[in-house]
């Protein structure tokens, strides 16, 4: 039976670590020190790093673990990953024997220019794309190749289990529910979320059916996220990039409008 732990990393960095009772994989070091102390708790042997983009809060941790352990690094074949062993892209498949467990690879660009995600196993690691009840800015791809690849992520299964890479979720949920306030699955979601945090329990994974339930940024053809866009941006946006990328530009600002600390 696979586990897949979080690892906490900076203020709200998780770094997943998929182990059985001997083996680990991680999935974005940005830091190595939780994670070795994690492995010697565990006494876990790891077997590989999985890299989604090359921003130093995901891979920071690299040289550092390879200092301390021999294994392959896979990352995006077109980005700067630190000890990249394996470049990979869209239908790519990692075997990690040790683990029984196969994750294909889909290219998710829009966060960066080449950033990657790996699914298997009912779970997704999609570093910076998907959040939950969110997504990731655009720092070095469009608008419509974030939306693509919100669109691909939002093809899988259900029942996936999203594991992004940051605890954002209460920030997330608050702007989502200022332009889709009358989503019952999402006031559900805010009760939830804000019990979990009072105790200071991650609120991921995430689930993909839930997401597409109340997570904006996958619901930019349904009226009420249409029409909040179109209220923002004061015109009539016709088609779902259009109101992604009005609610993308909205959601960078949204806290400085609202005097809200992300």
């Amino acid at each position: 039976m696979l586990n897949i732990y979080p690892v906490r990393a900076f203020k709200d960095n998780y770094i997943w670590v998929i182990h059985n009772q001997h083996y680990a994989a991680i999935v974005d070091p940005g830091s190595a020190t939780p994670v070795l102390a994690y492995l010697q708790q565990q006494k876990l042997q790891p077997i590989a790093i999985l890299n989604t983009h090359h921003h130093n809060d995901h891979t920071g941790g690299n040289v550092t673990l390879l200092q301390s352990y021999t294994m392959p690094v896979y990352g995006p074949a077109n980005e700067n990953i630190p000890g990249l062993t394996h470049g990979l892209k869209e239908s790519d498949v990692v075997h990690l024997s040790e683990l029984s467990l196969d994750l294909a690879v889909l290219d998710i660009p829009g966060h960066t220019a080449g950033h990657i995600a790996y699914y298997g196993g009912k779970s997704l690691f999609c570093g910076d794309t998907l959040f939950a009840c969110g997504c990731g800015r655009i720092f070095e791809g469009t608008a419509q190749q974030m939306y693509a690849s919100l669109q691909k992520l939002a093809s899988l299964p259900d029942e996936t289990l999203v594991y992004c890479t940051h605890e954002y979720t209460l920030s997330n949920i608050r702007f989502a529910s200022a332009i889709d306030a009358s989503n019952p699955a999402l006031a559900q979601r805010v009760i939830e979320v804000e019990e979990q945090r009072k105790h200071d329990i991650p609120t991921l994974p995430s689930i993909l059916a839930i997401e597409k339930a109340t997570n904006p940024f996958l619901r930019c053809n349904q009226s009420a996220i249409i029409h909040a866009a179109n209220q923002h941006s004061r015109k009539i946006l016709s088609d779902p990039l259009s109101v992604f990328t009005e609610i993308r530009k909205w959601k960078d600002t949204f806290f400085q409008e609202t005097n809200v600390t992300q």
